[in-house]
C-alpha cells in the first residue's frame, strides 16, 4: 500500500519535503508505520509539481528503483523549487507490472493525481465496469494497468462529462461511483486520492470497509510556513490532524481548508 504526501503553500525545494523530515517520504518507503498491508514501498516512486512562475502543465519525475536507490533525486530534490508537489513511493498490488506506465502521478493537461489504496480482485471485478463507463477520449488515454489509473480515468469522465461540476463535486461522484460498483460486485475499495491544477490541492480518504487507510494534514506549521501538507503519515512531529474517514478535503488557493463528508 503505497505512501502519499502533497504539498500547497509557498514555494520550497523537493529536497525539503522528499528527504530532510525526519519521518520523510524516504523513510516511509522502508519503515512506515501505518500501512494496512505490505511492508516496504520499494515498487518506484513518482514526483509531480507545476513551475513557480509559468502557467504550464505540471512536470513528473518517475522511476521503477526504490526511491533510496535514484542517484538522480537528490540533486534535482535540491534544484526544483514548487509551491504544489504531489510525491509517492509504491507498494504494487500483486500482478502489476513495475513498469513506467503504472507509476504515479498521473498526468492529464493540467492535473496531477496519486492513490493510496486498491480494489479488491481489480481485474476480476470493476475493471470492466469502470471501463464501461468511460468516454472514447478517456478510455484511450489509459496507458497501464493499476486501478488507480482507472479511479484517476473514472473521475476524469465524470469531471468532463459535467462541465458546471467541481473538481471535488467530480471526485464525490466518482467515490459513491465506486462504491456502488463495489457493492454490486461483492468487492471492495479503499481510495484515498490527492489531486490538483496546481491552484488548489483535493484528497480524499475513503473506503468501502473500515478502517480506511491514514491520511492526515498540517496547516502552517513553524517549518513550513504559509502552507498545507497533506500526507498518508505525518512527515515529524507538529500538529497534524487525521482526515475523518469517507471524507473529501479541499485546500482553496488561499489555504482555505473544508472538509465534506461523503
Amino acid at each position: 500500500m503505497c505512501r502519499l504526501v502533497a504539498y500547497f503553500g509557498s514555494p520550497i525545494p523537493l529536497e525539503s519535503l522528499l528527504f530532510e523530515p525526519e519521518h520523510s517520504l524516504i523513510v516511509q518507503s522502508y519503515q512506515p508505520r501505518e500501512m494496512l498491508s505490505g511492508v516496504v514501498n520499494a515498487d518506484g516512486f513518482g514526483v509531480g509539481w507545476y513551475h513557480r512562475q509559468r502557467d504550464t502543465e505540471p512536470f513528473t519525475y518517475k522511476n521503477t528503483l526504490p526511491i533510496w536507490n535514484d542517484v538522480n533525486l537528490p540533486s534535482l530534490s535540491r534544484y526544483i523549487e514548487s509551491g504544489c508537489v504531489l510525491a509517492y513511493v509504491r507498494s504494487a498490488t500483486a500482478g502489476q507490472a513495475l513498469d513506467f506506465s503504472n507509476c504515479q502521478p498521473f498526468k492529464y493537461q493540467h492535473l496531477l493525481f496519486t492513490h493510496n489504496g486498491r480494489i479488491d480482485k481489480f481485474r476480476q471485478t470493476l475493471y470492466r465496469p469502470i471501463r464501461n463507463q468511460l468516454s472514447d477520449e478517456i478510455y484511450q488515454s489509459i496507458s497501464g494497468t493499476t486501478d488507480s489509473e482507472h479511479i484517476f480515468a473514472l473521475l476524469l469522465h465524470q469531471w468532463l462529462a459535467n462541465p458546471g461540476k467541481s473538481l471535488e463535486q467530480a471526485l464525490h461522484i466518482t467515490l459513491i461511483t465506486l462504491s456502488k460498483l463495489a457493492e454490486h460486485y461483492q468487492t471492495y475499495v479503499l481510495a484515498n486520492v490527492m489531486i490538483t491544477d496546481g491552484h488548489r490541492l483535493i484528497a480524499s480518504r475513503f473506503s468501502t470497509k473500515s478502517p480506511a487507510p491514514s491520511l492526515y494534514w498540517l496547516q502552517d506549521d513553524s517549518t513550513f510556513p504559509e502552507s498545507v501538507i497533506i500526507a498518508s503519515e505525518p512527515l515529524f512531529p507538529g500538529d497534524w490532524t487525521s482526515v475523518p474517514e469517507n471524507s473529501i478535503i479541499s485546500v482553496r488557493e488561499d489555504r482555505d481548508i473544508r472538509i465534506e463528508q461523503i
